[in-house]
Formats: structure tokens, C-alpha cells, sequence
């Protein structure tokens, strides 16, 4: 499925409601309450999910069953008061309520903003294709990366809040893996959910020219390899003009993990930028999908030509 220009949802203001859902893996208890007082901090109005503090009777890596965690998201995105919906966690799950979404009646509740990262991916290849939305990849409200990390927690507000402050992403561990400038369509997301996408009748085509983004985490060299490999038979990268690489926690050694995407897609002679600073890692940064940027490798950094939000 193609992916056509998409539409930017609008920006979060003091008093708006939004909707906590967990659409992959059980949420723990503390840290939930401390993101949910978090989102209340910032003067946001907060609707929790009937199943988010559920597991799933037999399979406890799942929130709840895949009829409840799909159940919540569809309630949350069709209330008419729920401004954005936010992903609790990652984990694993979010694929498997794909199929049990009405995606009719969500596209005709209108345009919202989804928060999430990692296994959320699959929401966020989802939702462009079947709703045509921008959406945010970013920390979720009931992980370390929001409760715990003031910078990260910091980055995501002003994205939702103040969307035009947030147009420059870079870090100081940035680097050029294959120098360049492009600009594209951002794109992308967990590599291996990416991976795991393929073959799905609704499996995204990517972007002319896009910039692809790709990060993972707990993930060997040669798991890394594999997707990568995967992704490249497949096509993924044919139309690709740029990637922007983030963090790669508990995947081994740098310099492993380095050699690996050096090795898979440095032949594909476009400019790639290693570390970038989004993923599972200190100070996240926030990134849109679906929204025109530039990849400039020797600024070593992804600049947003158009905010995230309107």
C-alpha cells in the first residue's frame, strides 16, 4: 500500500484530553501512575484505557487480550473529547490488534495525534497507510524514557505543545556513516518490527525519496544483519534517499553493530547518519513520521522541514 501525503494533526493546548492506552506488553504499576501525573503536570486532561493495567490470561507477555487492547485504542481514537492517544509501552503486541481495528470508523473520527515507539511501529506504518497521519515516534508515558529522563520527557512536550521549537534533531555522538545531504519523507521506525511488517497485505511502500529511520534494541549483530538483509531483498531501500540511524542499546558492541550497517547499506551509496539520539536511549529524541525533513551528514543532523503538528 502506498504511502500519499499525509495529514499533520493539531497541536496539544493546556486543558485537552488525552487517552493512555496499551495496545502491546503489560504495564507496570509505578511507573504508569508516574506518567499519568506526569501528563497531568503538563495540564492535560488524562482518559485511561478500561484494560491498560491487564495481562493477558495465558500469554502474560500481552496486555490484555487482542479484542480489549484494540478496544481501548478504537475507544480512545473515536472519542470526539480525546485530542491524542498515547501509548503506555512497547513490548510486543501491537501488530496483533491490527486486524481487529475498525479502520473506517477511525478515519472518521479525524485526525489525532499517536504517541509510541519501538513495537508501536506497527501502529505507526498502520496509521499512515489506512488514516494518511503524520504520527509522533517517541517516549511512551509508562517507561523510564518519559518518567525518569527530564530531557526526553522535555522533547515530546514541546513536539506535542510547540511542534515549530522542535525542528533540529542531533546529538554529539552523531556521525556520518556515508556522507550526503538528501531530502525526504521520514519514514521508518524499529527495525525489526519494520522487518516483520513485509508480506502483510497492508504493509507500507515507502516514500519516493524518503528518509528512512531505524533503530532497535536487545538485538545481536547478526539478528541486525538479517533484517537488514530482509529489508534490502524486499526492496525496502530502492526508493530511499537518506538514513538516519538511532541508538542501538544492548545490541552488542558499537562498533559490531556499526560494521553491520556499514556492511548492508553503505552500497546503497546514500547518505546515512549513525546515532543519531532517537530510540531506546538516554535523552530520546522525538521524531514525526511522515513529515519532509533533510539528512545533512555533515551538520550530523535531521532537520524537520515542516513541524510535526499544525
Amino acid at each position: 500500500m502506498s504511502m500519499r501525503e499525509l495529514r499533520r494533526p493539531h497541536r496539544l493546548g493546556p486543558g485537552d484530553a488525552v487517552a493512555v492506552v496499551a495496545p502491546a506488553g503489560p504495564v507496570p504499576a509505578e511507573p504508569l501512575e508516574a506518567g499519568l501525573a506526569q501528563l497531568q503536570e503538563w495540564g492535560l486532561r488524562v482518559v485511561v484505557g478500561k484494560h491498560v493495567r491487564e495481562r493477558h490470561p495465558r500469554l502474560d507477555y500481552l496486555a490484555g487480550a487482542d479484542a480489549d487492547r484494540a478496544a481501548d485504542l478504537q475507544q480512545a481514537w473515536c472519542d470526539p473529547e480525546v485530542r491524542a492517544v498515547l501509548c503506555a509501552r512497547g513490548g510486543y503486541g501491537s501488530t496483533r490488534i491490527l486486524d481487529h481495528l475498525d479502520w473506517d470508523r477511525m478515519s472518521a473520527a479525524g485526525p489525532k495525534v499517536l504517541v509510541g515507539s519501538s513495537d508501536v511501529t506497527a501502529l505507526h506504518q498502520a496509521f499512515a497507510t489506512q488514516l494518511g497521519l503524520v504520527t509522533v515516534f517517541g517516549p511512551m508515558p509508562a517507561t523510564g524514557a518519559f518518567t525518569d529522563d527530564p530531557a526526553a520527557r522535555e522533547h515530546l512536550r514541546r513536539t506535542l505543545f510547540e511542534p515549530q521549537s522542535v525542528t533540529i534533531v542531533t546529538r554529539s555522538g552523531a556521525d556520518a556513516l556515508v556522507p550526503g545531504r538528501a531530502r525526504g519523507v521520514t519514514y521508518g521506525g524499529n527495525l525489526s518490527l519494520v522487518a516483520s511488517a513485509l508480506g502483510a497485505p497492508d504493509a507500507p511502500t515507502p516514500p519516493e525519496r524518503g528518509l528512512a529511520l531505524l533503530e532497535d534494541v536487545t538485538e545481536d549483530p547478526y539478528r541486525l544483519d538479517r533484517y537488514l538483509t530482509q529489508l534490502l531483498r524486499a526492496g525496502w531501500f530502492d526508493r530511499a534517499g537518506g538514513i538516519a540511524l538511532g541508538s542501538w542499546t544492548g545490541c552488542g558492541p558499537l562498533e559490531e553493530v556499526r560494521a553491520v550497517m556499514s556492511d548492508r547499506l553503505g552500497p546503497l551509496g546514500i547518505p546515512i547518519v549513525w546515532e543519531l539520539g532517537f530510540g531506546h536511549c538516554d535523552a530520546q529524541r522525538t521524531i514525526p513520521l511522515g513529515v519532509a525533513a533533510e539528512l545533512d551528514t555533515d551538520a550530523r543532523r535531521l532537520s524537520i522541514l515542516q513541524p510535526a503538528l499544525l
